[in-house]
C-alpha cells in the first residue's frame, strides 16, 4: 500500500515535468542574426529543420543584412541566438564583446565554418568584356561593382582575393597593393551588402561583379540572365556559424543540424562549397561536385603567411583609422566607414 500511494504522487510529478519541458520546447524562439546573401538558403534548412522532431515547436526571428553591420548591431545588444556571419573576422567583433567563446573554433563542427564559397566575377551575358582574370578588371571602359568593405564581409573577402590573386602571380607587397587601388578606380558602385550589390548589378550597372560563387548560382537558378567566371586565382571564403554565450539549447541543436550531410547537401544545391565534403559523392549532386572541382585553379587561404589571419589583416587593411582600405577609398572618393 504505501508503494502504491509513493508510485501515485510520483507519477503526477513526472508528468508534470515532462509537459513542462514539452512546453519550453514549443514556445521556444531562436534569433538568427546572419549576412545578406544566406537569406534563401537558411530559410529553407530552417523550414526543414521546424518541420523534424528535433525541430518541432521551435520558432525563429531572422535578420539579414551587410556581416560587418550584422556584427556590430549583435555587440551594441540586438537579439541573436546564433551569428551566420561572413568571415571570422566579424565573429571576432563578438568575442571581443564577450558574446562568444573565445574558443568557438576548437568547441564547434567544422572549427566553427558551416560552408564555404570562393570569390567570383558575374559578367554580362556572353561576356561582351571578356573579363577572365583580374588583370581583365582594370581594363580600359571596365565598370566594376563590388560591396562597401566597411559594411560587407564579402568586400573584404573581394579585396583580399584582388591582393592575393597579385601576390600569387609573383607580385611584390607594393604591387599587389597598387592594384588593388587601380581596381577601385574602375569600380563604380559601392552598396551596403553583397545582396545589394548584386541587385545593382542585375539592374543594369557595370561590367563585371565581384560577389560570392553562391550568390551567383542563386541568381542564376533564379532566371537571372547573367555569366559565372571563376578566375584563375581566387580565395576560399569560409563561411562561419556560431552561438551566443546565453543561447537556447536549440540554436545550438540547429547549428549541429546545419552540420549534418542533409543540410550540407541542401547548402550545395544553393551553390555552397560544402565542409561535409562526402556529400558530393551523392549522385544527385554531381554537377556541383563538378563545378567545384576547379580544374587548375589556384585557391588560396586567409591562413596563407601572405595575409597571416584575420587579426592581422584587419590591422593593415581594415582599421578604420589607418587602414589600407581607408587610404585607397579616400584616394578615389570612396566610403570611408
Amino acid at each position: 500500500m504505501r508503494r502504491l500511494l509513493l508510485f501515485t504522487f510520483i507519477l503526477p510529478a513526472v508528468l508534470v515535468c515532462a509537459s513542462a519541458a514539452q512546453a519550453k520546447q514549443a514556445g521556444a524562439n531562436v534569433n538568427l542574426v546572419a549576412f545578406s546573401t544566406t537569406k534563401p538558403v537558411m530559410q529553407q534548412l530552417i523550414t526543414k529543420w521546424t518541420a523534424s522532431s528535433a525541430g518541432k515547436g521551435v520558432s525563429f526571428t531572422q535578420s539579414y543584412g551587410p556581416s560587418g553591420s550584422q556584427a556590430r548591431a549583435i555587440a551594441a545588444g540586438q537579439p541573436a541566438d546564433i551569428a551566420l556571419l561572413s568571415n571570422a573576422l566579424d565573429v571576432n567583433t563578438l568575442v571581443d564583446a564577450g558574446l562568444v567563446q573565445r574558443d568557438w573554433t576548437k568547441k564547434l563542427p567544422q572549427g566553427g565554418i558551416v560552408a564555404n564559397s570562393v570569390v567570383a566575377f558575374v559578367v554580362r551575358p556572353g561576356n561582351p568584356k571578356h573579363i577572365r582574370n583580374w588583370s581583365d578588371l582594370i581594363k580600359p571602359g571596365v565598370q566594376v561593382v563590388t560591396p562597401n568593405p566597411f559594411s560587407s564581409g564579402g568586400a573584404k573577402w573581394n579585396i583580399l582575393a584582388a591582393y592575393g590573386a597579385m601576390r600569387k602571380t609573383g607580385q611584390s607587397d607594393k604591387k599587389a597593393t597598387g592594384y588593388v587601388t587601380n581596381l577601385f578606380r574602375h569600380v563604380v558602385s559601392q552598396d551596403s551588402s553583397a545582396a545589394n550589390a548584386m541587385n545593382t548589378f542585375l539592374a543594369g550597372k557595370g561590367d563585371v561583379l565581384i560577389t560570392y560563387e553562391s550568390e551567383a548560382y542563386t541568381a542564376l537558378a533564379a532566371g537571372r540572365h547573367l555569366g559565372l567566371v571563376i578566375p584563375k586565382q581566387t580565395m576560399l571564403i569560409q563561411l562561419p556559424m556560431v552561438p551566443l554565450e546565453k543561447a537556447p539549447s536549440q540554436a545550438k541543436q540547429f547549428i549541429s543540424y546545419c552540420h549534418t550531410p542533409t543540410a550540407q547537401a541542401i547548402f550545395a544545391t544553393y551553390g555552397y562549397r560544402p565542409v561535409v565534403k562526402a556529400v558530393l559523392n551523392k549522385p544527385s549532386l554531381a554537377k556541383w561536385k563538378t563545378r567545384f572541382a576547379g580544374g587548375s585553379r589556384l585557391v588560396f587561404q586567409i591562413s596563407d603567411p601572405i595575409f597571416g589571419g584575420w587579426r592581422k589583416v584587419n590591422t593593415v587593411w581594415f582599421d578604420p583609422n589607418s587602414g589600407r582600405m581607408v587610404k585607397i577609398e579616400q584616394d578615389v572618393g570612396g566610403p570611408t566607414h
